[in-house]
């Protein structure tokens, strides 16, 4: 009976061995292919879009509208800088664009002015031109009236009174000529006067033009140095690192806050370069994270990084010093969530993050 009972013994642990193996065996197995399929990495994070809020132009801030970890809408107003330099600035700027297009208008009235003064002066330079004309032709028939009456006088055929006249007619004739000339050049001379006074105006009226442009380029810049004194949000999101408080002087570029989105986060995940060759775009992930370890999210890898982390790290390794040590290298791989996968906003930036990669 006890031999029986001994061997009924040795085959149950036999058969209880051999059950432990097989669970031992078959959980390896298991295990092993569970790593074949699933790469996962405990260098991963969660970032996103961080908008930095500065300022640009240097001023005291007069009011702040947002508190630290507020959400915002975009194009919401964060804070308001005092703009009394400012305005006093556009005003100056205004008064001197109005002064220099009054200027304009009135070298353009005095350059119209003198426009009709040339065609009255083109006016008269035709008649002393014709009064010219008549009196030469006045001259050619004194001249030969003169030269038939010295004939006849030198052949006593006319008494010398009417030799005289025709001469005196003659010499007024004469005269006649040489004042028309005379009309004739003056003439010309304020022609060409009043075209140079309106070349002189058109010059001044195109250095004018060039001066008006230039204040209100200087008016439009002044315009919107003031409406920076507004400071808006770039995006929607929770405003967060607020260093600036009402009161405060403030330099342009000077970082004031930043406005983090929750609307677009990622995953980036540092795998070693050995774990990806079987990684591709479009692979459905699981994302585990520390901060909540009951809760799972989902995504999918969108892209893999050009180069290792350390390749553009601002200190690169030289590896031609002759002290070469084989260090696995770490390749930043880009993870996106899946549409609804977090529809309270429970991943922040910068949490640290479990993806587990399914491959095939």
């Amino acid at each position: 009976m006890n031999d029986i009972i001994n061997k009924l013994r040795g085959r149950l642990g036999l058969i209880v061995l051999v059950v432990i193996i097989v669970i031992i065996v078959g959980g390896f197995y298991i295990y092993q292919q569970y790593r074949n399929t699933h790469i996962s990495t405990e260098d991963a994070y969660v970032t996103g879009r961080i908008h930095v809020v500065a300022s640009k132009v240097p001023g005291t801030v007069k009011t702040l509208l947002v508190k630290d970890n507020q959400f915002v809408k975009e194009k919401a107003i964060l804070l308001e800088i005092d703009d009394q330099d400012y305005s006093v600035k556009v005003r100056e700027s205004e008064s001197t664009v109005g002064a220099e297009r009054a200027r304009l208008d009135e070298i353009g009235s005095r350059a119209e002015v003198a426009r009709k003064q040339l065609a009255e002066f083109n006016f008269r330079l035709e008649s002393v031109k014709a009064n010219l004309r008549l009196q030469a032709v006045n001259l050619k028939q004194s001249e030969m009236d003169l030269q038939r009456m010295e004939r006849l006088f030198a052949k006593k055929i006319i008494a010398e009174e009417q030799y005289e006249k025709a001469k005196t007619a003659y010499e007024g004739n004469l005269a006649l000529v040489e004042s028309a000339k005379e009309q004739v050049s003056q003439a010309k001379a304020a022609l060409e006067t009043q075209r140079a006074l309106i070349k002189q105006m058109e010059a001044g009226q195109v250095s004018q033009k060039s001066s008006l442009r230039q204040k209100q380029e200087t008016l439009e810049a002044d315009r919107l140095k003031k409406s920076y004194t507004a400071i808006y949000a770039p995006s929607s999101g929770y405003v967060t690192k607020k260093s600036v408080e009402t009161g405060n002087q403030i330099q342009t570029g000077q970082p004031l806050m930043a406005i983090v989105s929750l609307e677009d986060v990622w995953i980036i995940a540092n795998y070693k370069e050995t774990q990806l060759e079987k990684v591709k775009p479009g692979q459905k992930v699981v994302i585990k994270v520390d901060s909540y370890p009951g809760r799972k999210f989902s995504g999918k890898v969108e892209s893999l990084m050009a180069g290792t982390g350390a390749a553009f790290s601002l200190f690169p390794p030289e590896n031609a010093t002759g002290n070469y040590v084989k260090v696995v290298q770490r390749i930043p791989v880009k993870i996106i969530l899946d549409a609804g996968t977090d529809p309270d906003k429970l991943l922040r930036i910068g949490m640290s993050v479990e993806p587990v990669i399914r491959v095939e």
